[in-house]
């Protein structure tokens, strides 16, 4: 690695990738109980010592309210290391194969080691919840790692890095805050792999880069994932959930119902009845609710209204909702339907507080209608029908899909994280997120003369026979 090391000495950052990657050996060997020592130590500067200041710092950033942030954040980061932590035993012992007769006198396995030195490159929306999680993982499997949060919520970022001074060493871990050059910088590194969660078009950024040095990637990316609700789904129950699952956050999440599908018959029930809950969940006058957040940036605020504007521009009805306050950066929670095929609420994943409604005659039509665009990262239906949802199952593809409910999935350490194709490569959580930062070293044992000897070099017909009598009974 000397010569290949001199192409980096100008990179502001190739001092710090160093400290890692020479300690790296060690901290790979860590014991279970060190790796254990560590994740506890997270868990409890997360769950006692700054969780008041991180209440605090979501706020200041996105106007999350703080139950919202307990769920959304804390859970969710103290449930991946508990979840890691009692099952990471198991995961670290060696895991016994089957080895076949004509490797007769030898014994097979496989261990998950880490992969090495870890870029995590997280994103803004849920700022702990994705930073935390995703290093969870790659501690749980050995690794060390540097850290770079998104500039676009620089109360939590600056919070984040305490935490990681206060929790472990700059050898170990380190988190670095910056603009796009930063993230472009580390990215020039010889990272053992890089976990990124952002869009499909930055995610492919960030696979160009770690295709230099041959890197292994995550992306947790997103997309427009839709929700079908056929003439069988409880409308209200329905609409109950997905009012919830959409305009958490504001709207500002990857997994959140992009666009509805919903059969023509029971489009102006179900609006109605998410009326009802809009109301419930944020008072008639959202804006005053301490229930609902704000959009992230003034640049944000500006391409959801620009969306917006288009659809207006071609006589889209804003069934709920609409209204905009600049200052502030809130945008209502809206429903809007009647959109033309080209809006740019139905090509581009929308993340925002912003939800289309698409009606069909066929279910067919609404499948023909996810199938045309590029694989979602989540796809719901809403549904009584067996027969209807196992069709869609059948005849769609997604990362993750949740049948009369949405977002929740996310929840389950017990499931794969994670997208297809442009809304993701690789999954995350539990022990997928484990097995993403390790690799699966084969490992074969002889203890005795091996049978496959006996067909060493030189060849002769006896020995031609033999390979015949192996291909076709071993």
């Amino acid at each position: 690695m000397e010569t290949d090391d001199k192409e980096f000495n100008k990179n502001p950052y190739f001092e710090l990738f160093q400290k890692q990657r020479i300690k790296q050996l060690g901290i790979g060997q860590h014991s279970y109980s060190h790796r254990i020592k560590q994740l506890s130590k997270l868990k409890t500067a997360i769950e006692k010592t700054y969780r008041k200041r991180i209440l605090e710092a979501l706020y200041k950033d996105l106007g999350k309210p703080k139950v919202e942030s307990e769920l959304t954040e804390i859970y969710q980061i103290i449930g991946e290391i508990k979840h890691a932590k009692a099952h990471l035993h198991k995961w670290m012992r060696r895991q016994k194969v089957k080895t076949p007769l004509s490797m007769l006198g030898a014994s097979s396995y496989y261990v998950y080691e880490p992969k090495g030195v870890c870029l995590i490159i997280s994103p803004w929306n849920f700022p702990f919840n994705l930073t935390f999680g995703p290093l969870v993982s790659a501690i749980a499997a050995g690794n060390s790692a540097i850290i770079k949060p998104s500039e676009m919520t620089p109360s939590s970022s600056a919070l984040m890095a305490e935490i990681v001074r206060e929790v472990f060493k700059e050898d170990e871990v380190t988190l670095v805050e910056g603009e796009v050059e930063t993230s472009t910088q580390l990215l020039q590194l010889p990272f053992n792999h890089i976990f990124f969660t952002g869009s499909p078009n930055v995610g492919k950024i960030v696979m160009t880069a770690a295709a230099k040095h041959l890197t292994s990637v995550t992306l947790e990316l997103g997309g427009k994932s839709p929700t079908i609700i056929d003439k069988t789904a409880s409308v209200d129950k329905a609409a109950k959930k997905i009012v919830w699952g959409k305009f958490m956050n504001a709207g500002q999440i990857c997994v959140t119902p992009d666009y509805i599908l919903i059969d023509k018959s029971i489009k102006d029930k179900f609006i109605e009845a998410c009326k009802k809950w809009l109301d419930y969940f944020y008072s008639e006058q959202p804006q005053n609710s301490d229930s609902y957040s704000r959009i992230v940036t003034q640049k944000h605020f500006e391409r959801l209204k620009a969306h917006l504007d288009n659809a207006k521009d071609t006589n889209a009805k804003i069934e709920i909702g609409g209204q905009l306050d600049a200052e502030s950066k809130y945008i209502a929670p809206t429903i809007i339907s009647d959109l033309k095929e080209d809006a740019l609420l139905l090509q581009h994943e929308i993340f925002g507080p912003i939800l289309p409604i698409v009606t069909y005659k066929d279910l067919g039509e609404a499948i023909d209608c996810i199938n045309s665009k590029e694989r979602p990262l989540a796809l719901y239906i809403y549904s009584k029908s067996r027969t209807n949802t196992k069709r869609i199952l059948n005849h769609t593809k997604a990362g993750g899909t949740c049948i009369n409910n949405n977002v929740v999935h996310y929840s389950n350490h017990n499931l794969p994280f994670g997208g297809v194709n442009h809304s993701g490569i690789g999954k995350s959580h539990g022990f997928y997120g484990f097995k993403a930062f390790s690799n699966q070293r084969a490992i074969v044992k002889q203890y005795v003369f091996g049978v496959a000897e006996l067909l060493f070099p030189p060849y002769n017909r006896f020995k031609e026979k033999m390979a015949r009598l192996t291909i076709k009974w071993f």
